[in-house]
């Protein structure tokens, strides 16, 4: 049957559109520009780099945060909210996914990005912040109008209001599986990691639930921030200023508790003292204090980017009469190390070499360390949006490169001579694996790492060490020390 046709639109003057209503009418609301919140906004830009570049967030913040305090727009205190929203959001990224996917009539893959960015912002400050939920609404809507547009703003609107209708702890069980059902997807959405990160730190960790958990917690925590001085150049007194308290196990770190800025350390600022973990400053000090027969004159640090264990063990080697060479493929990552390495009181050399064609003679060094190149699963406390970058096959591309160097190491010292291998991930694909399978191949012997770090814990059945956050307070890091026969 034929629709019916329309009935002709009547002219403008025809006396339908003279009639005037008895009701009053309400005066239309002028409209309101939306107000620029610069904290949101600085979130939301750096969480757009992170997704649209493979950006960092530790290296995209700091300038915006820099540019808007020039500016005049934040103080202190807007920063630190600022960094909360980013560092927050990305950590548990994939939590709050599964809960807008809960709270949308489309799959999450035909939400834009940008919109996914500002829901994700609104849903940790609803969820994982102490921000009352009608500002945390109100202040995402309103971030929204400036950087989507009125349209879209709508619709965020409309989801947080009913993610703001359950807290975390009511909407994890609502989205996460039973863990007696499935414990890894069940850890992996109350915590924020990828299933097939929770099965591989589970696998390299051992234990039981509580063991995991506390692990992917301690993923989740702030860390502090370290400093280290540099032997021969600077003591961990002269560091601890302010709140300022020593490090857990190495006699060089310092550990800000309540935060801080190193950069306000007259030490920190002249390169006599430095950032780096406490695992990384373990890692050099175990090379440094394995016993050797034989010369101790020639040291190399064979992937020195960017730096900052060539610049402990330069100090160390100087206050021995021992030369370090600093080897580093990237050219940008060489003049970092060289940086670092400025004004280290004994001999050393940097240079732009690749550890696995190597620019050295074999059996040159008597201590040659290798901290190898990989996915970078225990530092998820300090770039959590590795988690979600990551993926299992990436593994493959690592193993390589990983064996490569690790086989040259040992080519380089000399017989009685010591190589450390060490890495930030605690897979075993990265770790045991690699190790084991280059000693194979080729002439050496593992050493027992345990007793050159006294009196650190839980250190395992060793000969290899596996440092762990929730256990050390470091970086999940790796080392095994082999001596060249």
């Amino acid at each position: 049957m034929p629709r019916p046709r329309r009935p002709p639109r009547r002219p403008r003057h025809h006396p339908e559109h003279l009639f005037v209503s008895s009701r009053p009418r309400r005066p239309a609301r002028p409209y309101r520009r939306p107000k620029k919140d610069p904290v949101r906004l600085i979130a939301y830009e750096a969480l757009r780099a992170v997704d649209e570049r493979d950006a960092y967030a530790n290296l995209v913040l700091p300038p915006l945060l820099r540019e808007a305090r020039e500016r005049g727009d934040i103080d202190g205190r807007d920063a630190a909210l600022a960094t909360e929203l980013v560092y927050g959001t990305l950590r548990r990224q994939g939590t709050y996914d599964e809960i807008v996917a809960a709270c949308v009539d489309r799959p999450l893959r035909e939400v834009d990005p940008p919109v996914l960015d500002v829901l994700s912002l609104g849903a940790h400050q609803l969820l994982g912040t102490r921000i009352p939920a009608h500002a945390a609404v109100s202040t995402t809507v309103e971030l929204a109008r400036v950087v989507l547009g009125d349209g879209r703003a709508r619709f965020v609107n409309a989801v947080l209001r009913r993610i703001a209708a359950d807290d975390l702890d009511g909407w994890l069980e609502k989205v996460a599986p039973p863990y007696e059902d499935d414990p890894e997807e069940h850890l992996g959405i109350v915590h924020a990691h990828p299933r097939w990160i929770v099965s591989a730190l589970w696998d390299a960790l051992g234990g039981g639930r509580r063991d995991i958990e506390e692990l992917l917690e301690a993923d989740n925590a702030r860390p502090e921030v370290t400093l280290v001085a540099r032997p021969g150049r600077a003591t961990a007194g002269e560091l601890l200023t302010g709140e300022a308290v020593p490090g857990r196990w190495s006699p060089y770190a310092v550990r800000l508790a309540e935060g801080g800025e190193p950069g306000a350390i007259e030490a920190v600022r002249e390169g006599r003292a430095g950032v780096q973990d406490e695992g990384s400053q373990l890692v050099a000090l175990a090379l440094a204090n394995a016993p050797l027969d034989g010369p101790d004159g020639r040291w190399l640090d064979g992937c020195a980017g960017p730096g900052g264990k060539a610049a402990l063990l330069g100090a160390l080697a100087a206050g021995r009469g021992a030369a370090l060479i600093a080897a580093e493929k990237q050219p940008h990552r060489a003049r970092l190390v060289a940086r670092a390495l400025r004004g280290n009181p004994g001999p050393y050399q940097v240079v732009t070499a690749d550890g696995t064609r190597p620019a050295w003679r074999p059996g040159s060094f008597d201590r040659v360390l290798v901290d190898v190149p990989c996915t970078g699963l225990g530092a998820l406390r300090r770039r959590p949006e590795a988690r979600w970058r990551r993926r299992p096959e990436d593994l493959a591309g690592f193993a390589p490169l990983q064996r490569g160097l690790l086989t040259e190491a040992l080519r380089a010292a000399r017989p009685g001579g010591v190589v450390g291998y060490a890495t930030c991930s605690p897979h075993l694909a990265e770790t045991r694996a690699v190790v084991d399978d280059v000693l194979r191949h080729e002439s050496a012997e593992p050493i027992d790492v345990r007793p050159l770090l006294p009196g650190v814990p839980s250190l395992g059945d060793g000969p290899d060490i596996q440092l762990w956050p929730h256990l050390h307070g470091t970086d999940a890091m790796y080392l095994a020390l082999l001596r060249r026969t």
